[in-house]
């Protein structure tokens, strides 16, 4: 029996990949870092055919590392994708890229958005995709192409562009164009995926000149999605024997999305929270999508053949990038490991907090333009407490995105787990689980949304039996942080920190 899946998580800095087998364990690894062009001017992009061979590069040094260790890869069931969200390519149907990769991190169309925001846009869009008008997604950069761009746009006219996300192309590549596929939550990324219908939105694409803009079919995250030849995999690598069999590709989805999954929100009421940079929080709601009233987006979370489950998201924008700030311009250490130390060395945050809207506050409050501050100090402050408030300002703002949702939702979090560099420092995650009141879960394994995709992957060719059975195979490798519920510190801290918000 095949019993292992081939992960690929194409991230915006690298791909990694990892074979997992049918426990959930990876069992081999490849990584390769991805270059990304930052310009002045706020534009961000990627070179398309330079994504497909860095997705080659990591899966060949992952099967390198798989054979070397004595495993078989004709045991490889099946292939699933993760990949970084709302960044998108166009391509003619000879699959020659007709642009840049256009990254999600990319500010060129601000100005379109506010165009639109001012027309009176905003509402349609949020009642049809859930979303808002935002630089962040990627029909409004595909609008600032076709304004800048006459050639393109006369070839749109004629119905000679190919639009997909960075699943799809990757899919086209390996399927030498055969699969132009992509799945639900890669579509809803783009503004013009209709949340409620599961179809792209005929009225939106109308609205933006879009109707001949060719599309992908539309499909679950796990789902037959095409054949990847071994040939084209192992291409340029003489030392494997190639199989005579292709490998299936099983699943697609954002990252995310992937990281969700992954880290077993497989109910109405379950989230996870990725604590990088900022921090990334979903939360399944279920089988219909809730427009939130509470600052939050309305998403698709995952899906198989037989379900479909939403989720609210909410994005914090400032969380380790906090810490870094506090320990260049401030040097008050020289290791972030050193934080948790200088934290527990004081009794509380003596009235002091960080705010830390270095770039505005994200989730719930939307303050884009306020600045960030240091309150509440003192002749008596330390630089102890200054570090402490602003490792507090981590979980006080996942404190205040899980609030809202709960408040959208109308219930109440079950679970919550997360993931990310900060999950090493024990005083975020203590605070964190105590403020929350809740345990939180923190799985071994570092790569959830390779897992996550691999897991997808894994029920549709039947490496997993089911959904329960990947409950069960989370909870072997999940240690849990349980909540003090007396400690009135972290009450009284966060009562403060409402209050400064407030200001």
């Amino acid at each position: 029996m095949k019993k292992y899946i081939l992960a690929i998580d194409q991230g915006t800095s690298s791909t990694k990949s990892i074979i997992f087998n049918e426990k959930g364990d990876a069992v081999a690894k490849g990584h390769a870092d991805l270059h990304t062009h930052y310009f002045d001017n706020g534009f961000v992009e990627q070179n398309p055919e330079s994504i497909y061979q860095n997705v080659l590069d990591s899966v060949s040094l992952c099967i390198k590392d798989f054979e070397k260790k004595g495993f078989n890869i004709e045991e490889i069931a099946s292939c699933g994708i993760s990949n970084q969200r709302e960044t998108f390519i166009l391509w003619d149907k000879s699959g020659k890229p007709l642009s840049p990769a256009i990254v999600w991190a990319c500010k060129r169309s601000i100005e379109i958005c506010q165009r639109l925001i001012n027309d009176g846009q905003n509402d349609i869009i949020k009642q049809k995709t859930g979303l808002i008008i935002d630089p962040y997604f990627s029909a409004t950069k595909l609008l600032w192409l076709l304004e800048n761009d006459a050639d393109l746009k006369a070839k749109l006219d004629c119905g000679e562009v190919y639009f997909g996300t960075v699943d799809c192309w990757l899919l086209w590549k390996m399927t030498n164009g055969q699969s132009f596929k992509t799945d639900y939550t890669n579509a809803h990324r783009t503004l013009l995926f209709n949340i409620h219908t599961l179809e792209w939105d005929k009225e939106i694409l109308k609205l933006w000149g879009l109707e001949k803009l060719k599309l992908p079919e539309v499909c679950a995250s796990s789902t037959e999605f095409g054949v990847w030849s071994w040939e084209l995999i192992l291409k340029g690598s003489p030392e494997f024997k190639i199989p005579n069999s292709e490998l299936p590709i099983h699943s697609l989805i954002g990252d995310s999305h992937a990281a969700t999954f992954g880290e077993g929100c497989f109910e109405s009421g379950t989230a996870k929270v990725t604590l990088g940079t900022g921090s990334s929080i979903m939360m399944n709601i279920g089988a219909k999508p809730v427009n939130s009233a509470n600052g939050m987006l309305t998403t698709i979370c995952w899906s198989t053949e037989s379900r479909i489950d939403f989720a609210l998201e909410g994005a914090i924008v400032a969380c380790g990038s906090t810490i870094e700030w506090v320990k260049n311009e401030l040097g008050f250490f020289k290791d972030v490991a050193e934080t948790e130390n200088m934290a527990l060395s004081v009794n509380d945050n003596a009235g002091v907090y960080l705010v830390p809207a270095f770039s505005g506050l994200g989730a719930p409050h939307w303050q884009m333009n306020r600045k960030a501050s240091i309150e509440g100090m003192t002749f008596g402050t330390t630089k102890n407490h200054i570090v402490r408030a602003a490792l507090e300002s981590i979980p006080y703002q996942i404190k205040d995105v899980i609030t809202a949702m709960q408040k959208d939702m109308d219930g109440e979090l079950k679970s919550i787990s997360v993931n990310g560099g900060l999950t090493r420092n024990g005083f975020v995650i203590r605070l964190l689980s105590d403020l929350l009141t809740l345990p939180l879960q923190k799985q071994s394994n570092p790569d959830v949304s390779a897992l996550g995709a691999a897991y997808l992957a894994g029920i549709k060719s039947g490496v997993f039996e089911s959904i329960e059975q990947l409950k069960k195979l989370n909870t072997a490798k999940t240690e849990v942080i349980s909540p003090n519920k007396n400690n009135k510190i972290v009450e009284k801290g966060y009562e403060g920190w409402l209050r400064i918000i407030a200001k």
